[in-house]
């Protein structure tokens, strides 16, 4: 299991439920923060909701009060364990959002309660090489379409291309867009930029010889922008930083 790439592990599957009536699954992750680990994840997934009508996705009209987590089992790499977190405290969400863009913006975090015997593998929201992430560079959304694992509970690739200007931002908001056949249960994946060595090209211009994988914490996917296109919405990596800071 030593060879496995880190971000196969980073991504987690999760299904929504209602009491123990499963409704849709989707991906998340986690990070660090000054108020302990956090599950990133978008609004809609944990909601339940279309993040612009506001109206329940599931076909039963029924809202999650429940998320099970597919965790990475401690000490065990290869391994995993379910844990289910409560979605409601006091009739409260226990998720956090944006402190300014609130629930405009479809990304979430949700503090962890329950990690007993659970290993964590946080991403770094803004750390890692400085790689070229300009329109046509390859990107990969790394989650679970339709709940598919890739053995045990690796997450699956889909890599496809940046398709705007990531440094400006789309429909005014923290957002960019890529160009990569995704589909439902990706939503809430880490976007990364991820080279496997040798020579890289970084975003001033130079080229770095890397001995060994590397990898760009982006922005995490939130679904396409329609059901014809393969254009696909990823929430920039700063924004989500900006959330959890605020945690």
């Amino acid at each position: 299991m030593t060879s496995i790439a880190l971000p196969s592990v980073q991504s987690l599957l999760i299904e929504m439920a209602f009491g123990n009536q499963g409704l849709s699954t989707g991906t998340a992750f986690v990070c660090e923060s000054s108020k302990g680990p956090l599950l990133l994840t978008n609004w809609h997934n944990l909601a339940g909701r279309n993040p612009h009508t506001k109206q329940p996705l599931s076909p039963t009209a029924a809202i999650p009060d429940n998320v099970r987590i597919v965790h990475n089992r401690a000490g065990h790499l290869g391994q995993w364990l379910v844990k289910t977190e409560p979605l409601y405290a006091n009739g409260k969400p226990r998720w956090i959002e944006h402190p300014t863009l609130g629930d405009k913006a479809d990304f979430v975090a949700l503090p962890l309660s329950d990690l007993t015997d659970v290993q964590l593998y946080p991403y770094d929201l803004l750390g890692g090489p400085d790689m070229a992430m300009n329109p046509a560079e390859a990107i990969s959304v790394v989650g679970f379409p339709f709940g598919l694992q890739a053995g045990g509970s690796l997450a699956v690739w889909a890599t496809g291309f940046v398709a705007s200007e990531p440094q400006i931002n789309f429909n005014d908001l923290p957002l960019f867009l890529i160009d990569c056949r995704t589909r439902p249960g990706q939503s809430g994946s880490a976007v990364i930029t991820h080279r496997n060595g040798g020579s890289v090209s970084m975003q001033d211009g130079s080229t770095a010889i890397f001995g060994g994988p590397v990898t760009k914490f982006q922005g995490i996917y939130s679904g396409r922008l329609n059901d014809q296109s393969d254009l696909g919405i990823v929430w920039k990596a700063q924004a989500i930083a900006e959330l959890v800071a605020s945690a």
